[in-house]
């Protein structure tokens, strides 16, 4: 890969950069918080990524003005549609996934991994 063609998509770059950041993150901590975040950076990652491919310079939202109707005057629409229900989606796991947190602080008094599992095996869970 050249450097000229990396400038020309920078924005994909970074994209792939956070993805990889939150991955890591994702993989790397034992802090549950810590994994909401990495996934959180991820799902951001992806929206970034997908509005990026959807946006077509010189065209506009889909939307007729002045009686121009040509499919190529406008972007389309789907990878905007889809960005937003992932957020929605994104924001309704997130929640769900600190509740859950919440109660597991609650029962296990800490929110490292290896000591809530070293804690349910004692349980015999």
């Amino acid at each position: 890969m050249n450097l000229a063609n990396l400038l020309n998509n920078y924005e994909e770059a970074v994209a792939m950069i956070l993805f990889g950041i939150g991955f890591s993150n994702l993989l790397l901590q034992k802090n549950l918080i810590k994994k909401i975040i990495g996934l959180n950076i991820m799902d951001t990652a992806m929206y970034l990524f997908l509005a990026l491919k959807g946006y077509v310079g010189g065209h506009k939202a889909p939307i007729v003005v002045d009686g121009v109707q040509s499919v190529e005057a406008y972007i389309n629409p789907i990878p905007g549609g889809l960005v937003l229900t992932g957020i929605v989606v994104s924001v309704s796991v997130s929640a769900l996934m600190l509740s859950l947190t919440i109660r597991l602080y609650r029962r296990y008094h800490t929110l490292d991994l290896d000591a809530i599992t070293t804690q349910l095996k004692k349980e015999g869970l």
